[in-house]
């Protein structure tokens, strides 16, 4: 009998390892499941697995494909196992594959379809979950699934146009930093050697014998300054992983000129959007807004959500407590205090998140334009004065020649 490796998922979510013995890999999943655990990977023990598509990573847009294309199966009346296994069977995404037969395995087995979603958290979040259990409860799976996947595709869209506008600016920065510290440490060097060889040393003008002592300086202390930088980074990441850290790191960037804008309207939107999402799903508010919290995006906004959220549970409105937060605009709070009072709260979210989406473009596009010319300038003036101090004595010595 063949010994398998196996990797499962129990009840509680805990993952598990182990192996066992099992005629083929169909029994080895029989028995696990006997055990009450999920199988996500079984392999015969001694196969060396050089499957790189069990690494790949699962996307929004894998996601996305997925729940389209199962609502349009639910809403066909095609039964929810027989759509995992169509599913499953066709997904490219191997490790995601792998994932939706054990879904479908434990759906088989007598679980709720998000109570099999919750046993992989890593794909498939609370918000997603939570709202799955919402339109089970009440036979709207698939509209649930569409609003998922609107819902997705929104939120990628709005995480791509941020990246997309930090690409540049940061390619520029980075671009500007190797070039100074490549002639710090062995362009002018070569220039000081010319020089020297000139004998003109005493004569060199005041801006070349700066960038000279410059240079020096840096090839002296330069491992040194890359060393601390290094742990400076290192120590950085260290504080930032603290809750009290990355509160304080996302307080000080919402205060940052131009970027602090464009996250503090990107939270918004992403709090609105989400918390509009789940209210129309018929989540209850409280277990939105703790889902709603995490999935800002920003500590110091998650901070305030879920002060909104304390004081909801004492009987109060949200609007009053997000307004006493002082993070979310002014209209925001006015806004969400109309769609409560008028009883359609999730509207009047999803309405925010239309304008604030919108206006992420407009400061995006601000952002940019804002901060091309401030680096081209900066990283420009910085390259261009090192060289125009190395080539001063040059251009005095070819001034004197053709004086003589």
């Amino acid at each position: 009998m063949a010994q398998w490796v196996w990797e499962a998922r129990a009840k509680s979510g805990e993952l598990k390892k182990g192996t066992l013995e099992a005629p083929d890999e169909k029994s080895a999943h029989s028995k696990l499941r006997m055990q009450q655990l999920v199988p996500i990977r079984v392999r015969k023990k001694g196969a060396l697995s050089l499957d790189l598509a069990m690494f790949s990573g699962i996307s929004d847009k894998d996601l996305v494909i997925f729940t389209r294309q199962f609502s349009t199966m639910i809403d066909a009346g095609i039964p929810l196992v027989t759509g995992l296994d169509i599913l499953s069977n066709q997904m490219e995404n191997k490790r995601f594959r792998t994932i939706l037969k054990a879904i479908k395995e434990e759906v088989e087995g007598g679980s709720t379809f998000s109570e099999a979603l919750r046993l992989h958290p890593k794909v498939f979040d609370d918000l997603f979950v939570n709202m799955i259990a919402a339109g089970e409860a009440g036979g709207i799976l698939d509209t649930i699934l569409n609003r998922l996947a609107t819902h997705i595709e929104k939120r990628t869209k709005l995480i791509k146009q941020i990246r997309g506008a930090m690409v540049y600016p940061t390619f520029v920065i980075v671009v500007g930093v190797v070039v100074t510290f490549i002639m710090l440490w062995f362009v002018i060097p070569t220039f000081e050697g010319l020089f020297d060889s000139m004998g003109s040393g005493a004569k060199l003008p005041g801006p070349t014998r700066f960038v000279i002592a410059l240079s020096r300086g840096f090839v002296k202390v330069g491992p040194f300054v890359i060393g601390a930088l290094f742990l400076f980074i290192v120590a950085f990441i260290v504080f930032y992983r603290t809750p009290g850290g990355r509160f304080i790191v996302h307080k000080f960037i919402l205060f940052v000129p131009l970027v602090g804008t464009v996250v503090r309207k990107m939270a918004v939107a992403r709090f609105t959007r989400t918390l509009g999402t789940l209210l129309s799903s018929g989540v209850p508010i409280l277990d939105a807004l703790e889902i709603v919290a995490r999935a800002t995006g920003n500590a110091v906004i998650e901070k305030a959500v879920l002060f909104a959220r304390d004081k909801i549970s004492e009987g109060k409105t949200m609007a009053e407590p997000l307004g006493q937060a002082g993070v979310f605009p002014g209209m925001v709070v006015e806004m969400i205090s109309v769609g409560e009072q008028a009883g359609a709260l999730d509207q009047m979210c999803n309405k925010i998140a239309d304008f604030y989406e919108e206006d992420v473009d407009v400061a995006v596009a601000a952002m940019t334009s804002a901060l091309e010319p401030v680096l081209m300038v900066g990283v420009g003036g910085v390259i261009g004065g090192l060289m125009i101090a190395m080539y001063l004595p040059i251009f005095n010595l070819a001034g004197n020649i053709k004086s003589e």
